[in-house]
């Protein structure tokens, strides 16, 4: 059965406490720190045996702060990508802070993946849970309505780490919650990049992007495409190639269209590390699927204990409603109605083979 403990993991500049919680089951472990709803470490046994942290992360609380990339985050209040910071609702403009260039991205100056949120313990099926909540008020970052956000973090039988997301608003508002951690299944202190991992997702379809990488409406085939991988691919075989989309993002960067995009909770993506036979599975019943590859990630970023990371250093699998999709009616809606349960869940399985 699960555990939860916690600790303290230091102050924000602003002078918040934060506390560091773990979930463990004695075959997999889970770090989150209520600073952002991060997920700090993720240590699973590969291949041999040997316990393996497969999440990019910091040491500090300060790093998290200063440092760009979201790693580990809570998303919200709308993940991904909204061209220009602009969308109309109920008649209504809203204009968003443009924090990626021209555009808007996982909920602006303040999202939430800078909130102190409030944790408490839960229980469950499977023993203890990590039951994180967050209040967003109307017209933060511009978005309408009172929001009321529960996030539950829970470990399973099956060495999964499940992330049930809810929320409800007292206003017709958009919400598009998901996580952002970065996955080296070799380690997070491996010292290389994650192209040699083999990736596998479910979805014939993924949405096409302009050169700042935001969809156009385009809902394309991946047949005969560098994003075909429907069957198990290397991620590096084909992330240079001369095809628009992956020039102008420097890599991956795009969103899947689920073959279970009907809300059926189903698999959306397996990943293999050679190296080290560890295996992750990605269950969820959202649409959509943002595989990013850390193409933003340099060598002058210093992780957990020292480790250097580099571009590619680690690869994101968020699930998500598709980016843009309040410009594009043929999405699906990312729009929470008022008075409405959010209510969406993924989870990510671990497993090792020899």
């Amino acid at each position: 059965m699960t555990k939860l403990t916690q600790r303290p993991f230091g102050t924000t500049a602003a002078g918040e406490s934060v506390q560091l919680f773990t979930l463990d089951n004695g075959m997999i472990s889970v770090d989150i720190m209520n600073y952002g709803g991060t997920v700090v470490s993720i240590r699973v046994p590969d291949k041999t045996g040997a316990v393996k942290d497969v999440a990019l992360g910091y040491d500090t609380v300060g790093e998290y702060e200063t440092r760009g990339g979201f790693l580990g985050a809570l998303i919200g209040r709308c993940g991904n990508r909204i061209e220009k910071g602009y969308f109309e609702l109920d008649g209504k403009a809203y204009q968003l802070y443009c924090n990626d260039g021209n555009n808007h991205l996982h909920g602006g100056k303040i999202g939430f993946d800078k909130k102190i949120w409030k944790a408490e313990k839960a229980e469950g099926k499977c023993g203890e849970e990590l039951k994180l909540s967050l209040f967003s008020p109307d017209g933060e970052e511009n978005y309408p309505g009172n929001l009321n956000v529960t996030v539950i973090y829970r470990l399973t039988g099956q060495n999964g780490l499940v992330i049930d997301y809810r929320a409800v608003s007292d206003r017709d508002t958009i919400c598009n919650l998901t996580n952002h951690t970065y996955f080296n299944l070799g380690g997070q202190d491996r010292g290389r990049d994650v192209l040699d991992h083999q990736l596998k997702l479910y979805a014939d379809r993924y949405t096409v992007g302009n050169d700042e990488t935001i969809p156009n409406g385009i809902i394309a085939e991946v047949a005969g495409t560098p994003y075909d991988f429907r069957d198990f691919h290397v991620i590096g075989d084909r992330i240079h190639d001369e095809e628009p989309g992956l020039v102008s993002a420097g890599g991956y960067d795009h969103n899947w269209v689920l073959d279970s995009a009907d809300k059926v909770y189903g698999i959306a993506a397996e990943a293999v590390c050679p190296e080290t036979g560890i295996r992750m599975e990605v269950y969820t019943d959202k649409p959509g699927i943002q595989f990013y590859c850390g193409n933003g990630l340099s060598s002058a970023v210093v992780g957990k204990n020292g480790a250097g990371y580099c571009k590619h250093a680690g690869f994101c699998l968020e699930t998500q409603f598709f980016p843009n999709a309040m410009k594009h009616k043929n999405f699906p809606s990312p729009v929470l109605k008022a008075g409405a349960l959010y209510s969406y869940t993924t989870e990510y399985r671990f497993s090792a083979e020899g």
